[in-house]
């Protein structure tokens, strides 16, 4: 399969898919704003292997804007081929993203406008995640449906998102929005919405905002969150809303990852979730390391997912539309037997008006439900692209 990063270059061109970039902003198409050193790795499919060759090739500042053409017209390799660059409009910088695509998959967002784009999920991370966290799920998923491709997006205040100026409010709401620009700038019609905990909100929010780029039947999975108020878990539990205070008041540099994680466990968090947020720590120097995320704008998203309201479009779904809930075993919010009451009323409903709800149970499973039990989530998922691929008349999968 191959991933594609979201690169702009000054000269107008669009690195082929198969390429990466290590810039700290990869949205921006302004050459002052990346890195004065980076490395762009170009990845070719060795013949016969399902392995990539890779050559790194060093930039810099001042030489960027001359070489960019030349390395998007001469260097990029993607399965033993040139691909020539894409004259495009500027990029508004709107979120950090990674496209994941099936090894089937012909196509990228500057082709023919008469090309119909493939099949698309978009994959949505949680509170204080990144899309890192849907990384090796997404390249799952990629390998089992060839002809799909997978969208993974750092939401606001989050991964490299987190240097992309955004204003605010920071809520459920506008993080959906930057979903759907972002979708509409590449051109793509999402088939599948997969969002979990506070994505799975944005994925509903997604729904309840748009008619387009949405397409129709768009399946939505909400993994671990219900629509409305959210309840947090029992004692013993890590709780999200403490856990973002904690951070908020540590300092802003810190000598070891260790001492982080120590420092939590000292203060009652689990030591699974203590090393999970400290893969969120970016190194500035051999013994400094500072957040890669905004802190106060997450604290602000967390507010507005604890108390948004989503109920209506479950309630009243649009045609065409279908909603599925996955509740964990162990979840780490309470599940509240209104909640799961009204979600079975809204099955009925639904299925009534040409829509679909529908409430799903993962097994041996705990609220990170893609790391708890990926092989569980993974057949439970992989009905929803079967059944999409059927739909599209298209054969595989």
């Amino acid at each position: 399969m191959a991933a594609a990063s979201n690169i702009v270059a000054s000269c107008g061109c669009q690195m082929p898919i198969g390429v990466r970039m290590g810039v700290r902003d990869s949205c921006s198409s302004s050459v002052d704003s990346l890195n004065p050193i980076g490395r762009i790795r170009i990845l070719g499919r060795r013949e016969g292997k399902g392995q990539f060759d890779q050559h790194c090739i060093k930039y810099s500042k001042k030489k960027f804007s001359q070489n960019m053409r030349c390395l998007c017209t001469d260097t990029a390799l993607v399965n033993q081929r040139v691909l020539q660059g894409h004259t495009i409009p500027k990029s508004t910088g709107l979120l950090a993203y990674e496209l994941v695509q099936g090894n089937l998959v012909q196509w990228n967002s500057f082709m023919d406008k008469s090309v119909p784009d493939p099949p698309t999920c978009v994959l949505l991370h949680g509170i204080l995640g990144s899309r890192k966290n849907w990384g090796s799920f997404a390249k799952r998923l990629a390998q089992e449906f060839p002809l799909w491709q997978f969208l993974l997006v750092d939401l606001r205040c989050h991964g490299d998102s987190a240097s992309i100026k955004k204003r605010g409010p920071h809520t459920v709401s506008s993080a959906a929005l930057d979903v759907l620009k972002l979708v509409g700038q590449l051109r793509l019609t999402p088939r599948v919405l997969v969002g979990h905990s506070f994505g799975g909100k944005v994925a509903l929010s997604m729904v309840e905002q748009a008619a387009k780029p949405l397409a129709r039947p768009v399946r939505v999975w909400v993994l671990d969150a219900s629509p409305g108020k959210v309840r947090a878990g029992g004692d013993g539990e890590d709780h999200p809303g403490e856990l973002i205070s904690f951070l908020r008041n540590m300092p802003d540099q810190v000598p070891s990852k260790q001492e982080v994680v120590d420092s939590l466990v000292q203060q009652g968090f689990s030591l699974e979730v203590a090393r999970w947020v400290v893969t969120n720590l970016k190194r500035n120097a051999p013994q400094n390391f500072s957040w890669a995320f905004d802190l106060n704008g997450i604290a602000d998203m967390y507010e507005s997912y604890e108390k948004a309201n989503l109920w209506e479009i479950v309630e009243n779904v649009p045609r065409g539309v279908h909603i599925n809930f996955l509740k964990a075993e162990r979840s780490l919010h309470r599940w509240a037997l209104e909640d799961l009451q009204r979600i079975h009323a809204a099955e009925e409903v639904a299925s009534d008006e040409g829509a679909g709800v529908q409430m799903h149970v993962l097994q041996d499973a705990g609220h990170w439900v893609h790391a708890d039990n990926p092989d569980g989530l993974f057949k439970i998922l992989s009905a929803t692209f079967r059944i999409e691929t059927t739909l599209r008349g298209i054969r595989g999968g």
